[in-house]
């Protein structure tokens, strides 16, 4: 198995910035160590988990941002997922149906449908999103950039962690309902959706997770809804969840939203996920 050698234990002092400069800059050997196995850390598997962590996980684009063929890039994938490093996401995009007398619009025609590319060890994760990407300066006890680079994105680790929490809590929601069959992250040639769920009875659920200081306005609601036409997606309920809450206008919409046509959710439902 790989990944790494044992258990992660971090020095949590101080805030965040402050912790992981004392781990990650000021101790970066000994993290660098436990990579296992070490060649991880060499190419061509690097820049192929660099480029997973960094962008969004789809494979053909991961391969180009790693600079490796489909062949070669293939076989280090399947090396990986042997590993128990990276996880593949299938997509549940339908192909287009073309008539073979008919041909494709020209936009569409390089389009491939993509399967994702993810993390089975947030702390991989971290170090191949943030770490890795800095090592030469790291070696040389320099954080400086890898510091600046973390302070400016390290919302995306907490994000992604959000919204598996989010398609828990929507999959407890329904379980007395109509349980949900299909759930996840959706993406297609058009738009990419946080979670796309469907139920028993073929409800489709279309949800935005928003891990913000601010609370979430109608506006949200309309964008997804746009995202939905032009993709093509015939919505049964929209639901947003939300770490700081909703307006006013759109917990009004709620209230008298028909059928639950309009889920919300604030972080004080996640109790329920501990009970």
């Amino acid at each position: 198995m790989g990944g790494i050698e044992k258990d992660v234990t971090l020095d949590y002092n101080g805030d965040i910035i402050s912790m992981v400069e004392s781990n990650f800059v000021q101790n970066f050997s000994t993290f660098y160590a436990i990579i296992s196995p070490s060649y991880l850390l060499e190419t061509p598997y690097r820049e192929l988990l660099i480029a997973v962590a960094r962008g969004d996980g789809k494979l053909y684009s991961a391969l180009r941002k790693a600079k490796l063929s489909e062949h070669i890039g293939k076989k280090v994938l399947k090396e990986l997922i042997s590993l128990d490093v990276l996880a593949i996401e299938y997509s549940r995009e339908t192909p287009l149906k073309v008539h073979p007398k008919n041909k494709r619009p020209r936009e569409q025609r390089a389009y491939r449908i993509q399967d994702k590319l993810r993390f089975k060890q947030p702390f991989l994760r971290f170090w191949f999103g943030f770490v890795a990407y800095f090592e030469k300066d790291l070696l040389l006890g320099d954080g400086k950039k890898f510091l600046e680079n973390f302070s400016k994105h390290y919302e995306r680790l907490r994000s992604l962690v959000y919204e598996q929490l989010c398609n828990d809590l929507l999959i407890q929601y329904y379980k007395d309902k109509s349980p949900i069959l299909s759930h996840g992250s959706y993406w297609n040639g058009y738009s990419e959706f946080d979670i796309l769920a469907v139920t028993k009875e073929k409800h489709i659920i279309l949800a935005e997770c928003k891990y913000k200081d601010r609370t979430v306005c109608k506006n949200e609601l309309t964008k997804l809804k746009q995202k939905a036409d032009e993709s093509g997606i015939k919505v049964d309920v929209y639901a947003l969840f939300s770490k700081s809450g909703f307006s006013k206008e759109l917990l009004g919409m709620k209230a008298h939203s028909k059928a639950e046509s309009l889920l919300l959710f604030d972080l004080e439902d996640f109790r329920t996920l501990l009970l």
